[in-house]
């Protein structure tokens, strides 16, 4: 049986388990304590026993036990900047609240002097990554994206360009006739460092023919992120969660990813991502809960073994959870995120951006330690944090 990368004995534990483990609750999550204490890969079946165990406590003490053998008390932020550059898409996602018609009202596509007036505008903040992406706008051509990642580059060259999803990668494949390494290595060249992980939604045959039908499905985000990595370049890799999907889909999806990572080892963190349906065509949906949202971090925890870091995204589901996450599993808030839309255009009541401060309170007084990074997890300003 595979082992984890980091394996984590009994012997060798410095988590929250005495030997007789009495805090277990469900005897079924007993076993999957058993293989996570030895160190054993989990399987499809633990994962259902993840997600449908009422004993939260139980799995996030196994989650915390995983994350505090990586990670010990750190937790990881980064000062960061969103930039959508058009909401104009062709896909009309059903869960989507960002996307609009060319000439509807809402619509809106960034001109270059735009991004760079944007940019400038917070040239004296010491922002560390770009995090780029928007819809696919029919009126956009391949030559803007490229200007785009170079003029970035030239006003912020210290900082990571992290742009682009795969399912902008396949657009751009589409209207250039490219090879998909071809677009890669262009946008690479221009500036490209890193990429998110959207566009992955959950994969599902069930589930794209319900909510996306137009955005490209599981088999093509795979193959777009496999040809990314083997270019030398990572990415993160996310779930949304909390709409129609079954456990046996999350479950499904996630060994998917952790496949994936077996073969490039190019992910560098998983975000679940919780759904906002306000402003969507589902909005008669709930919103997911915290005990959905904690069990969904503690679970990709402990079932994506071969992921350095899982982030608990605060613009998703509150800073006041995101603190409690740290304890569930999690290892990075993600960042100040100054100016996010997405999510907000979806009904979300975080706060548009936080200020480096702010984050660090947020993870001292959860209980850990902040650590600054770049977008590759190297520490930066180190002495301040102590």
């Amino acid at each position: 049986m595979q082992k984890q990368a980091n394996q984590v004995t009994p012997s060798t534990a410095n988590g929250p388990f005495p030997s007789s483990h009495p805090r277990i609750t469900d005897r079924a999550l007993r076993e999957v304590q058993a293989k996570v204490l030895a160190g054993e890969r989990l399987d499809k079946s633990d994962g259902r026993v993840l997600f449908e165990t009422p004993d939260l406590i139980g799995v996030g003490q196994l989650a915390d036990f995983v994350r505090k053998k990586r990670h010990k008390n750190n937790a990881y932020y980064i000062y960061n900047q969103h930039l959508n550059y058009t909401n104009v898409c062709r896909n009309k996602c059903r869960f989507c609240a960002f996307a609009r018609d060319e000439h509807q009202e809402g619509s809106f596509t960034l001109s270059l002097e735009q991004i760079e007036a944007n940019l400038l505008e917070r040239l004296n903040e010491p922002i560390r990554e770009l995090h780029i992406v928007g819809g696919l706008n029919p009126d956009l051509d391949f030559a803007y994206f490229i200007d785009l990642l170079r003029l970035v580059k030239r006003i912020r060259p210290e900082a990571t360009i992290k742009a682009f999803t795969p399912v902008e990668i396949d657009y751009l494949q589409r209207i250039t006739g490219y090879a998909i390494a071809e677009v890669i290595t262009q946008l690479k060249s221009a500036g490209l460092a890193m990429m998110p992980g959207g566009g992955a939604e959950v994969m599902s045959s069930r589930i794209h023919a319900a909510l996306f039908p137009e955005k490209i499905g599981a088999d093509r985000w795979l193959e777009i992120m496999e040809a990314v990595h083997q270019a030398g370049i990572s990415s993160n890799a996310t779930m949304l969660y909390g709409h129609i999907e079954t456990t046996a889909e999350k479950v499904a999806h996630l060994l998917q990813i952790r496949e994936l990572q077996d073969r490039t080892g190019g992910f560098s963190a998983f975000i679940p991502l919780a759904f906002h349906s306000q402003n969507t065509q589902l909005d008669d949906l709930p919103a997911t809960t915290a005990f959905d949202d904690l069990k969904t971090i503690a679970a990709a925890r402990l079932l994506l073994d071969n992921f350095d870091h899982i982030k608990a995204y605060w613009v998703m589901i509150g800073e006041p959870l995101a603190q409690v996450a740290l304890s569930f599993g999690a290892d990075d808030l993600d960042g100040t995120i100054i100016e996010e839309k997405i999510t907000h255009m979806a009904g979300a009541r975080s706060a548009k951006g936080l200020s480096r401060q702010a984050m660090r309170a947020l993870i001292r007084a959860a209980g850990f330690r902040p650590v600054e990074r770049d977008s590759f997890y190297n520490p930066i300003n180190a002495e301040r944090e102590r």
